[in-house]
């Protein structure tokens, strides 16, 4: 049964584990991205480059430097203000705020579940690269019968008569 009340929505979002919380942070992908990966979302990483969407900084493009999983929000290179001594101070924003344009793609096991998340199978890719002739050519292969198996049923006999 799904949690309908807000206040326990909240409380489970902030008492999270880190595994859950990864897949919060995801963010679309840009056309581009869409069509080449086939898929609409990915979960952000440190030195991905992302467009704001929203807010202040609607427009600015960076690579993200810090992903915060307890606080929700990742810092971008460029998104920042200033303090009173001078000292440039990263603004944190919503993962879901921001659109990939560049994925980081360095890590194998990003790539797998890239591949696995687009639905493309190694058989699609295969059915793909040969031609179709050959696929109808292939015999088709015979089902095996199986063997019924047969109970022997013992008869209890009565041991008076």
């Amino acid at each position: 049964m799904k949690i309908t009340q807000p206040r326990k929505q909240r409380k489970k979002m902030y008492q999270a584990p880190q595994h859950n919380r990864y897949r919060r942070f995801s963010a679309p992908l840009s056309s581009a991205l869409k069509s080449s990966h086939n898929t609409n979302s990915v979960p952000v990483r440190t030195g991905d480059t992302v467009r704001v969407m929203r807010g202040d900084y609607k427009g600015f493009e960076g690579k993200i430097n810090r992903v915060d999983r307890r606080k929700y929000r990742i810092f971008v290179e460029g998104v920042s203000m200033e303090k009173v001594d001078g000292s440039p101070v990263l603004i944190p924003i919503h993962p879901s705020k921001v659109m990939i344009t560049h994925l980081k793609l360095d890590d194998k096991w990003r790539k797998e579940i890239l591949k696995r998340k687009g639905g493309v199978s190694e058989k699609a890719e295969l059915a793909k690269e040969k031609p179709i002739e050959e696929a109808e050519s292939e015999p088709p292969k015979k089902k095996r019968k199986r063997k019924k198996k047969t109970r022997k049923t013992t008869t209890a006999k009565s041991g008076g008569e």
